[in-house]
């Protein structure tokens, strides 16, 4: 289904750190999804420079596995999903309707993988970006935190007449944004509705190349560590640290200085004619 055969296995293992157990338990999938979400990159550069991404895992892989490049959801989950099930791993994948605290109903435009083991259910949202780096159980009311970053996932309402499931974040001071009584904000919300790789392909395809998609021609870098987090939106950089006092660290970028950014914060490196096409989307 999510064509595992055409994964080169031990490869993304190794661009993991991944030299563990490899049987399909829920302490592997929990080394899994953490060095899944610290080791490849979000971003959307391809998009931004030719409004297209190719889905299949040959290019996935070859893509973010054996260049230092990162992709979207839809191509983390293309991947991670092909090693899930190459481990044996019983699971299906999810489209989400991304909130922010907005309140509004947005497309469904972010994938992630639903495992089961043991009886239970575990949400693991690896292309996020700013991903959980822990699973989250899913149950009527589960809280999750690694010491720095926090998560809350509630069964409600997410759409008028359809129950699903939100996943909270703290709004942190955002401004403008609903939040419940204690300042937490729906960061997404999804259903149990069983998506597969045609599905991600046509939401895929509308998140490159609409000019409705916030992230057709917007440049859009995430790389997350434990303790904080690098955020690159068109030039502005930011660097957010929770548990830190006062606002991020914010600065403009000249274009010129993107390139370099790129590769000393995010790890992305371009080749020369990507470089070329993308100094003019930003200015």
């Amino acid at each position: 289904m999510w064509n595992g055969d055409a994964l080169d296995l031990d490869a993304y293992l190794a661009h993991l750190g991944h030299e563990g157990d490899r049987t399909p338990t829920l302490a592997t999938l929990r080394a899994l999804h953490r060095a899944h979400v610290l080791s490849v990159r979000w971003e959307n550069l391809e998009a931004v420079l030719r409004k297209s991404r190719p889905l299949d895992v040959p290019s996935v892989q070859a893509k973010m596995i054996g260049n230092p490049r990162g992709g979207t959801c839809f191509e983390h989950v293309t991947l991670y999903a092909a090693a899930l099930e190459r481990l044996g791993f019983e699971f299906f994948v999810v489209l989400g309707r991304v909130e922010m605290g907005s309140g509004k109903i947005r497309p469904e435009s972010h994938a992630m993988a639903i495992v089961e083991l043991d009886g239970k259910r575990w949400l693991s949202d690896v292309g996020f970006g700013t991903s959980p780096l822990e699973l989250i159980e899913l149950t009527d009311a589960t809280d999750v935190s690694d010491g720095v970053w926090e998560y809350r996932l509630r069964r409600q309402e997410v759409s008028p007449g359809e129950e699903g499931w939100a996943l909270y974040q703290p709004a942190g001071g955002r401004e403008g944004v609903e939040t419940t009584s204690d300042g937490w904000m729906v960061r997404h919300t999804f259903t149990l509705h069983r998506q597969y790789p045609v599905d991600l392909m046509v939401a895929n395809h509308f998140g490159a190349s609409s000019p409705h998609s916030a992230f057709s021609d917007r440049v859009f870098l995430q790389r997350l560590h434990p303790d904080r987090v690098h955020l690159l939106d068109n030039r502005q950089l930011t660097t957010v640290r929770p548990g830190v006092p006062g606002p991020p660290e914010t600065r403009e970028l000249e274009p010129n200085e993107v390139p370099k950014v790129l590769t000393d914060i995010f790890g992305i490196e371009l080749s020369a004619e990507d470089i070329e096409l993308l100094l003019p989307k930003l200015t």
